[in-house]
């Protein structure tokens, strides 16, 4: 054999050749972390040493003290870390652990959140974040700054910190402690008397008007809805329950805001191993909204029609790649659909839903006098429906595909009326779109000269025609009732499906508090 082969041959054999000897406090920390991959790794890659409680850990273990003490400023409360909960030392290994446990908890939670969300509700389709806890403990292990690598865990989307800081309230909103109270009550434009005088006194302290008048004019409904939109609250300029709350609290956050707004965070936590850089579509279900974001700018936004608040009906939530806009689209009647509403209207007349292709599992149209439709149930039936392209299809001019199990996609519909509404939940769950030929030709701009041509000359052909996204855009399917406005305020969104509320229940029993206890 020539010397270098032989020498390339002694060196790969040398970095792959296993580690046979360790001491007996290294073999106990491997059994110690065997049935935790995150911590097996970790350890794995340091040699099966003491890193936080070993030479130099003590800047580790204060940086998990600072840690603990900060994630109220996440929403999440401090207790989940105690040492009785992870369980006393019993012996130098055991401490190793306790901190090692604590530092994973804490990644895993800011990076991934803390409940399970598809155990919470089936209905949403996300998993764990795909995220290497391992790696994370290990960049935490060597930073010169081990608490501001933890926090780093969090997640990026700028709405995190807004909603960060609507946890407490802005602290310019922080009414001085000795003015007197606003009397329960609805206060409104026309309304008089020594409450509407203290309710001006309150504002004017925190610099949304002025004086002491006991007349509720026009200048004091816009002092009010300035503050409730400051507040996040609805801005209708009238000082009902909810305002006078928050004013009486001297800024505090109501416990239904405060619920949303540490729902929100989750749903972020949720969503931590998603890139919010470049473009991408969000669809926020209980707004009724889709907007396109680009370099984390709003450029596109239009009103949306969700699915009904109905089992099977309800529009999940998940996030994928939008590939394709179809001009023309055919409908091809989803299999519950057909089922469930359509063949006991063809069982009860053949001829009925004349506008509907009978398609066999060939894709070859059959004619309806040959198909005895009372010889089939649900479970049987083999056909499949189908709806050509025309002014009246079901997906209109238009549709936005990014495949799934679930069947969902983004389309035009002929029935504009829906968009008028102020709830928006009348769909079989796909997400009907105010705009979508105006959503169609931005999302086709980056790829060619005249986006507006090539949209019109696919339409005008008449005929199915499938454009491809170059490169495809993501799509989040999401649920935030509690969400920042872009002024500096938070909106507030009915909980539609009441997702929030089975979620709100989950996090009761991991320790979250919404002030009220």
């Amino acid at each position: 054999m020539p010397a270098f082969a032989q020498k390339n041959v002694i060196s790969v054999t040398a970095a792959v050749s296993p580690r046979l000897n360790f001491s007996a406090a290294q073999m106990a920390l491997a059994t110690e972390v065997a049935g935790d991959p995150d911590l097996a790794a970790f350890y794995g890659a340091n040699g099966l040493e003491r890193v936080f409680t070993g030479q130099g850990g003590a800047p580790l273990r204060a940086a998990l003290r600072q840690a603990v003490a900060a994630m109220p400023a996440h929403g999440i409360p401090s207790g989940r870390y105690d040492d009785d909960l992870i369980g006393p030392p019993r012996d130098a290994i055991s401490a190793e652990l306790i901190h090692a446990r604590r530092a994973a908890m804490l990644l895993r939670d800011l990076s991934g959140g803390v409940l399970d969300a598809n155990r919470v509700d089936p209905e949403i389709k996300r998993s764990r974040a795909d995220i290497s806890v391992a790696e994370d403990m290990q960049r935490v292990a060597a930073s010169s700054d081990p608490f501001a690598a933890i926090m780093q865990a969090a997640p990026r989307h700028p709405a995190y910190a807004q909603l960060q800081q609507a946890l407490t309230g802005p602290e310019e909103l922080k009414v001085p402690a000795d003015l007197a109270p606003v009397p329960d009550g609805i206060w409104r434009e026309g309304n008089a008397g020594p409450a509407v005088a203290a309710l001006r006194r309150r504002l004017g302290a925190i610099g949304f008007g002025s004086g002491d008048s006991e007349a509720f004019d026009a200048s004091l409904a816009q002092a009010v809805a300035e503050y409730q939109r400051a507040m996040g609250l609805g801005a209708d300029g009238i000082a009902g329950p909810r305002t006078i709350r928050a004013i009486n609290g001297g800024g505090a956050v109501a416990p239904e805001r405060r619920r949303a707004i540490l729902i929100a965070m989750e749903r972020l936590r949720w969503m931590g191993d998603a890139s919010f850089d470049g473009r991408y579509i969000w669809v926020n279900i209980p707004e009724f909204s889709t907007t396109v974001i680009e370099n984390g700018q709003e450029i596109f936004r239009t009103r949306s029609v969700v699915g009904k608040d109905r089992e099977n009906w309800r529009t999940p939530e998940f996030s994928d790649m939008m590939a394709n806009v179809v001009v023309n689209p055919s409908w091809n009647v989803p299999r519950s659909i057909t089922v469930r509403d359509y063949l006991p209207r063809l069982q009860a007349n053949r001829h009925a839903l004349s506008h509907l292709d009978v398609i066999d599992r060939r894709g070859r149209v059959v004619d309806r006098n040959s198909v005895d439709f009372a010889a089939y149930d649900e479970r049987s039936f083999p056909f499949r429906l189908r709806q050509n392209p025309s002014d009246d299809n079901a997906l209109g001019t238009v549709k936005f595909i990014f495949p799934n199990k679930w069947n969902i996609y983004l389309h035009d519909t002929p029935s504009k009326h829906l968009f008028g509404n102020r709830v928006r939940a009348e769909s079989n769950g796909c997400i009907r779109l105010g705009d979508p030929q105006d959503f169609a030709r931005l999302l086709l701009e980056p790829q060619v000269s005249d986006a507006a041509a090539t949209f019109q000359n696919a339409r005008d052909s008449g005929q199915e025609r499938w454009l491809r996204l170059k490169p495809a855009v993501p799509v989040h399917l999401v649920y935030f009732t509690a969400w920042p406005d872009g002024r500096g305020g938070i909106e507030m969104h009915r909980d539609v499906y009441g997702r929030d509320a089975r979620i709100w229940r989950a996090m009761v029993r991991e320790g979250f508090d919404d002030g009220t206890t």
